[in-house]
């Protein structure tokens, strides 16, 4: 890894600023001497002092930082809406795992619900809580099941790459994020061939995986998440009052057993590799506003209650008769803005 220019040109002339000041003659000898010492030493200790390097660099994130949780825990609580159950297990997942020095296997969370309800917008936050680039940090790996792995006979040749590409950037950072979109329209058995990193091994082929981080999203169990939504509204509890096990082990069964998901009948469910399946509850008319009021005020618009109240009113909701949920969650709302706001 490389330094870049700028920053061992500053070292250098943080060195020699002594030198320079006009506090007395030295020998020509002696000044070369004087400021070779300064500058190998400063620029040694640069390089060797890592919260310094990795302020200009990248870094893999080998410890904790208690920051990670903290801007997980803040993002979560200001710009996710109406997922109560995320919030809380992700938070708590994630800070527990980084805050864990003897972990016995990487943490494996699979996020369930209908488009728009927020999983993709869960992945990116717990990215950029881990690392400053986020989605874009060289040690954040995203995949999406009809981009990179299109084609049904060409699932083994999948299988080999899938596992040389986790096991050469685990090997370079071992607190490296994967992330695995659109399980739904994987093919079955594929996500099978990475069963060896999530398992309880200290080491494989010398390589540890228990720092590693793997989320996975899907629609699959959509339909169990709003049969038990449905079940709380129509007897009179609130969506509030829905816990992690009044839909975990269902939702867990409803994945496995899903011809059309990508963990049909997958070794990762069967052998217990998922920490946590987590239930993205579908989305009410007033959570769809919450999200228009975020999108308007992130453009620098003030609010104008009216447009607000449109756009989400233009959004169709189901079941037919009740009109409780929004189809796209919040999914179309960047769009209808721009016709308002152009």
């Amino acid at each position: 890894m490389k330094l870049r220019r700028g920053a061992p040109r500053a070292a250098l002339a943080l060195a020699l600023l002594p030198l320079l000041t006009p506090a007395g003659a030295v020998e020509p000898i002696s000044l070369g001497l004087a400021i070779a010492g300064a500058a190998a030493s400063a620029l040694t200790g640069f390089i060797s002092y890592p919260r310094l390097y990795c302020y200009f660099r990248e870094c893999c994130l080998q410890r904790n930082d208690p920051r990670a949780a903290a801007a997980l825990q803040d993002t979560l609580d200001k710009r996710l809406f109406g997922q109560h159950l995320v919030s809380k297990v992700v938070v708590k997942a994630v800070r527990g795992f980084l805050n864990n020095t003897n972990a016995k296997k990487p943490l494996a969370l699979s996020l369930h619900g209908w488009t728009g309800t927020g999983k993709n917008f869960v992945s990116k936050i717990v990215a950029e809580s881990i690392y400053k680039k986020g989605l874009q940090s060289k040690y954040v790996h995203q995949f999406v099941a009809t981009l990179h792995f299109p084609h049904a006979h060409s699932i083994n040749l999948y299988k080999d790459q899938l596992q040389s590409w986790i096991r050469g950037n685990v090997s370079i950072c071992p607190r490296s994020l994967f992330i695995f979109d659109e399980m739904d329209k994987m093919h079955a058995g594929l996500i099978d061939s990475i069963k060896p990193f999530l398992d309880y091994y200290e080491l494989l082929d010398g390589v540890s995986y228990r720092q590693a981080i793997f989320i996975f999203l899907s629609n699959a169990g959509a339909e169990k998440i709003t049969e038990v939504a449905l079940d709380f509204w129509r007897n009179g509890r609130t969506r509030e009052d829905i816990q992690l096990t009044d839909i975990q082990n269902a939702l867990a069964v409803s994945v496995f057993n899903n011809k059309n998901s990508g963990f049909w009948h997958s070794t990762l469910i069967d052998k217990n590799l998922i920490d946590y399946f987590i239930p993205f509850l579908p989305l009410e008319y007033k959570h769809v506003k919450m999200c228009v009021r975020v999108e308007i005020e992130s453009r620098g618009f003030t609010v104008d209650e009216d447009i607000l109240t449109r756009i989400a009113d233009e959004m169709t909701y189901f079941p037919r008769e009740e009109r409780i949920y929004s189809d796209k969650g919040c999914k179309t709302v960047d769009a209808k803005l721009d016709y308002y706001y152009d």
